[in-house]
């Protein structure tokens, strides 16, 4: 790797893999630390007359083999001694020497109709001359190859298909080069390999930092790892900020704007007016500033970007960003936006003519959400609501399993079964999804104590028809008590649930929960546990009032009071990272028995009175030492 100060990155890879790409976006981030070999032709002046005959065809027809692997050779050499005369920094090379007994091989299989073994014995002949040297220039880099694909005919498609033409020639040779690359990966001729394929410029960025941190500080640990990035658009007044402010406030997002990173992006790499250069440019600095600020705030996993003004620049961010980036274009009346001008309609309209200029109105054909700003704040909030969580919460397809396999009742089996029967069966179900909730979902059911929970999603329009669905097969309930909960796909989508409901939610998608019945093609959102537990709080204020509540009466509630005070014990423990879904289990875990009197009130609770009102005491002491120490009055 040379001496310690300095590290040499050579970035190889065929034709469109996105070297280029990959090298700027890192040397601007590393800055002036970072020195560029520059192109391969600037270090052989032969190159300046093979330019002006035609490269191409020198390459393939009138240049000698053996004078085509020279010019090559040498090149490749003294760009490698240019390179070794820094002594500091961090060295960067489009194409390491492996790239050059690749080329010169995929060169001669074209031109001579070589088989690809044939072809690499020829390029070894071919470089002979010049082995000693290249083995050593090769020892001082540090390669890494990008893959377009791991099939080297689907990578040489991949190639050709970025390309506005291609004759027959550059085709087979793209086809032997990507061989021959390859071949080199089989050897273990390169520290690294990453596959592109359709991933992003940042996921590939961040692959390549992460095999080169651990060679030089100078290169950092990641490229926005896990960061979601919200980029508002919208024309003037269309309440970009609104809604900025709002996924700041209630869903956690750093505001970022965007004119001050590509201004601090542009003043670090000594660029006085970035607004003079492509666009590609100014998306390569936005990237970089947004690289940056995460890097400094490697806390935050989500940021908003306001506002999209440029179509050119938000097309380019998008490509680097993949998946990464959401575009949300906030779609508000001309007549709403205009009375919204603290200057006037008239200033709104100026304002609109220049975002009109640079192409701010087509973002709406690119955008991923468009939100429609002309209802109430309530309703703007609830589509952000599911821009947040549509990247914050992974979609998953629900298994489904049979309803005998609960082992619930003949009765309430018979029930669950006639009602499928009539909510899922023809063209068009009433429902999407239907589960048992609760105890009778784990096992735990016990008749004469237990409710039947069930949980549906369907939509609002279907709720008649669902009712009388139910009416038909009630009988078969008994007296059993049915807990029936009902949500739309909207509501789910938004996050609009209760504490319990995303619990729900966030089993059915780990798959610790299984329907009974999911809509084919059925997608759910998957909260985390994280957001499961944290939202459980609010379970758990509301179990202690509740529990005191039922402690006041004269004659408490005996069946109400225990299943709240196995709630709370459930909330507790999710707290120490336990889950327990049946209420005896979760009661036995926060209060394990210390003696055979203790045992015996968690084994009466459920059918004596004091014994429930103790063990709910004792619980609500375990919430209660979990808050801070009332400070003590003068």
């Amino acid at each position: 790797m040379g001496d310690d100060a300095v590290t040499t990155l050579a970035l190889s890879g065929a034709d469109n893999t996105g070297k280029t790409k990959q090298l700027g976006v890192l040397t601007r981030r590393i800055g002036p630390a970072a020195a560029s070999s520059g192109p391969l032709d600037a270090h052989d002046a032969r190159w300046e007359a093979i330019k002006k005959n035609d490269t191409s065809r020198w390459w393939f027809e009138t240049g000698p083999m053996q004078e085509v692997a020279e010019v090559l050779a040498v090149s490749y050499l003294q760009r490698s001694h240019h390179l070794r005369a820094r002594t500091a920094g961090l060295r960067l090379m489009d194409r390491g020497m492996p790239m050059l007994e690749a080329s010169v091989a995929a060169t001669a299989a074209v031109r001579e109709n070589l088989t690809p073994e044939q072809a690499a014995d020829r390029a070894r002949d071919l470089l002979e001359p010049y082995a000693r040297d290249v083995k050593a220039a090769e020892a001082g880099e540090h390669g890494i190859v990008l893959l377009h694909h791991e099939d080297p005919a689907i990578g040489t498609a991949r190639a050709l298909s970025h390309e506005a033409s291609v004759t027959p020639t550059y085709a087979d040779y793209q086809r032997h080069l990507h061989h021959q690359i390859h071949r080199l990966v089989g050897e273990s001729r390169f520290d690294g390999v990453i596959v592109v394929k359709d991933r992003s410029v940042v996921a590939v960025q961040h692959d390549l930092r992460r095999l080169l941190h651990p060679h030089t500080a100078l290169v950092p640990a990641g490229c926005l790892p896990g960061v979601r990035v919200v980029a508002l658009g919208g024309m003037s007044e269309s309440g970009k900020s609104t809604a900025g402010e709002y996924l700041r406030t209630r869903h956690s997002h750093a505001r970022l704007k965007i004119g001050y990173l590509i201004d601090d992006a542009a003043h670090r790499a000594g660029i006085a007016d970035p607004y003079a250069l492509a666009p590609v440019v100014r998306a390569e600095l936005l990237l970089d500033g947004l690289d940056r600020y995460a890097a400094a705030h490697h806390f935050l996993d989500r940021l908003t970007l306001e506002s999209l003004h440029e179509f050119d620049v938000t097309s380019e961010l998008r490509r680097m960003l993949g998946d990464q980036l959401s575009v949300a274009y906030i779609d508000t009346a001309a007549e709403l936006r205009a009375r919204r001008g603290t200057a006037g309609p008239a200033d709104v309209t100026l304002r609109d003519t220049v975002k009109a200029s640079r192409g701010a109105q087509e973002i709406v054909t690119i955008a991923d959400t468009v939100v429609d700003n002309n209802g109430t704040r309530l309703a703007l909030e609830r589509q952000l609501d599911g821009i947040a969580l549509h990247a914050a919460w992974p979609s998953v397809t629900p298994a489904t399993t049979p309803v005998n396999a609960l082992g619930l009742p003949v009765a309430l089996e018979r029930f669950l079964t006639a009602l499928l029967e009539r909510t899922t069966k023809g063209s068009e179900p009433l429902i999407d999804l239907l589960a048992v909730t609760g105890s009778g979902a784990c096992g735990k059911y016990q008749h004469g104590w237990s409710d039947l929970d069930v949980f549906v999603i369907a939509e609002p329009d279907r709720t008649t028809e669902l009712r009388q669905a139910l009416t038909e097969v009630q009988s078969d309930l008994g007296e059993v008590k049915l807990g029936l909960t009902v949500l739309s796909q909207a509501e789910c989508r938004a996050g609009a649930v209760t504490s319990r409901l995303l619990h729900v939610m966030t089993l059915l998608g780990t798959g610790s929960l299984l329907p009974l019945w999911a809509r084919p093609g059925l997608t759910i959102p998957a909260p985390p546990l994280a957001d499961d537990v944290a939202a459980s709080l609010e379970a758990g204020v509301q179990a202690a009032v509740e529990i005191r509540r039922q402690l006041l009466k004269g004659a408490p509630d005996q069946r109400a009071l225990f299943k709240v005070t196995a709630l709370l014990a459930k909330v507790l423990l999710r707290f120490d990272g336990t889950e327990q879904a049946a209420d005896t289990d979760a009661l036995a875990a926060l209060t394990p028995a210390e003696s055979d009197q203790h045992d015996g009130l968690l084994r009466k609770a459920r059918t004596d009175r004091t014994a429930a009102q103790d063990l709910a005491q004792l619980v609500l002491e375990r919430w209660m030492a979990t808050m801070p120490a009332a400070e003590a009055t003068a």
